[in-house]
């Protein structure tokens, strides 16, 4: 009879603590009462814990949620439409895509923090460390998308990988004051350089990556209409809000900023309250051993230790080692010019392990933010990898044959020689870079890489330039009939051979021709019809 008195109680104390977590864990019905992501989270009030479960007039009643700003609302609406809709298309691509997807859903997640602190909070001086630590989570998330690409770049999905890494740094449109909509157009005219490519590669072999690009091309054109809306000349703040870290605590932590709950009181006649769980802090005495020395029940002390687990609280982490403010990057910039932070207390999570750097004015990227990677140059099968090289002593000499592809990035002040016959050469966010090469099967390819240099000794078939700033192309005689696109570009010059015949003095061979690349486009409409001319300049 014993036992089943004690097996009464400890259901009863199980369903009281049960009716307490119901109270406390919020409801995933609605999105619109998140906080903290995209799961809903209360922003204010919670049931009592310990509340009746049986009802009654003494049951406490559950404190109104305060709505979310209609921002906040539409950013929510944003984020289950396109956003989910992309994440859904990429998995059914499945493997690095879907990863990646998931990735982008984070950071979504984690700008939508960063917008609800904005409405709570003052503006901070975007260059101090309070900012840097408002704005760590979205860096964090953002740096994970493009470490996805970074480590699959042999990847038969590199396009995709490619596309949604140089596109996700849409996001940053948060760290603009003026023009944000235009950051994001800029951003999505990166994104179709690659997304174009995947829609070329799989048009007459599978839908499902065409569709999954033009999916992620909405997303584009949906934040921009939600920025036009809501904050057309750049993100707006709280002028009276609360400190900017108490707010991303209180964003982080929505169940510590709520109001304390009432306690509860007991209907008249009804059954009494279930007793005090546990504390972690003084636990309760054992239960004397029977006089066999075996317990009665094993699932009793099954039942103490679930209800252990639930009373500790936030005593769990009591004991865990916080980083030492002396090892602290925001608080101590000198620590950031090294590669090694003094010994110490730190902190074991990935998270913490990154590299933080100051963010740079109107337009930070997530480049500039990463620490710098040793050189690197490798051959991976048909591939020559060609990475963080910076003021190269001496010319770099790539040995190609005829199968292979070059891939050269993030080089600074660096020349480099391919030797032979290669397939394509793609140079990607590098500056100051001379390229000397023999011959080529395809193309040259350069984006975002200024005061870049090309001389070509042999035959070029075709030269693609975007989104550079000043470049030199010298081209030989055999290249002459060498095509070249440009896109989003100043400041290109090409130079040609002397013609034939055309000699300097004492007979040797004149000097190359500089001709001028036109930045300068008129446009106009002649029965109905849309016509696009050089403008040219006389004198």
């Amino acid at each position: 009879m014993a036992n089943m008195n004690n097996l009464t109680t400890l259901i009863k104390r199980l369903e009281a603590a049960t009716s307490r977590l119901e109270d406390m864990v919020p409801s995933i019905s609605d999105p619109s009462a998140s906080t903290s992501g995209l799961a809903s989270l209360p922003e204010s009030g919670l049931t009592a814990p310990g509340a009746d479960i049986h009802g009654g007039p003494g049951t406490p009643q559950q404190q109104p949620m305060a709505p979310l700003p209609p921002a906040i609302d539409d950013f929510d609406a944003l984020i289950n439409g396109d956003v989910k809709t992309f994440v859904n298309m990429s998995e059914e691509i499945g493997g690095l895509v879907a990863e990646q997807s998931a990735a982008v859903l984070r950071a979504f997640a984690a700008e939508r923090k960063f917008l609800i602190v904005t409405t709570k909070a003052k503006k901070p001086d975007i260059q101090s460390p309070v900012y840097m630590e408002v704005l760590k989570e979205l860096q964090s998330t953002l740096g994970f998308v493009n470490d996805i690409r970074e480590a699959n770049r042999a990847s038969p999905l590199f396009n995709h990988l490619t596309a949604v890494s140089e596109g996700i740094n849409v996001l940053i449109w948060v760290a603009n004051e003026t023009k944000p909509v235009d950051l994001i157009t800029e951003m999505l005219s990166s994104a179709q350089f690659w997304g174009n490519r995947v829609i070329q590669e799989y048009k007459e072999k599978d839908q499902t990556h065409v569709q999954w690009v033009q999916t992620f091309y909405r997303i584009f054109k949906s934040l921009a209409g939600y920025v036009k809306q809501h904050y057309p000349s750049g993100l707006t703040w709280n002028p009276n809000g609360i400190d900017p870290l108490q707010a991303t605590e209180e964003v982080n932590n929505p169940e510590q900023s709520s109001a304390k709950p009432p306690p509860l009181r007991t209907p008249a006649g009804g059954p009494p309250p279930p007793p005090p769980l546990p504390s972690f802090n003084n636990p309760p005495p054992p239960q004397p051993m029977p006089p066999n020395g075996i317990s009665n029940s094993r699932s009793s002390a099954d039942m103490g230790a679930v209800f252990d687990e639930i009373s500790r609280g936030e005593s769990v982490t009591s004991k865990l080692r916080k980083v030492d403010p002396s090892s602290q990057t925001h608080k101590n910039p000198s620590l950031r010019t090294g590669s090694a932070v003094p010994s110490g207390p730190v902190r074991s999570d990935s998270s913490s392990s990154r590299g933080k750097s100051p963010i740079p004015g109107k337009k930070p990227k997530p480049e500039s933010m990463r620490t710098k990677k040793p050189p690197k140059k490798e051959l991976e099968g048909n591939k020559w990898l060609i990475e963080n090289y910076d003021t190269h002593s001496g010319m770099l000499e790539i040995p190609a044959q005829i199968s292979h592809s070059i891939l050269i990035s993030r080089c600074a002040r660096t020349t480099i020689r391919v030797l032979g016959k290669a397939n394509a050469i793609s140079l990607d966010n590098c500056s100051q870079v001379s390229l000397v090469i023999d011959s080529l099967v395809s193309a040259v390819d350069v984006i975002k890489s200024p005061k870049f240099e090309l001389q070509v000794l042999g035959i070029l078939p075709t030269i693609m330039l975007d989104q550079v700033d000043g470049a030199a192309i010298y081209l030989g005689r055999e290249s002459l009939g060498t095509e070249v696109f440009t896109s989003k570009c100043t400041g290109v010059n090409l130079n040609l051979p002397p013609l034939d015949g055309d000699n300097g003095e004492n007979g040797e061979e004149g000097d190359y021709m500089e001709r001028a690349l036109p930045e300068q486009i008129k446009t106009v409409i002649r029965d109905g019809v849309i016509i696009s001319e050089i403008v040219e300049h006389a004198g």
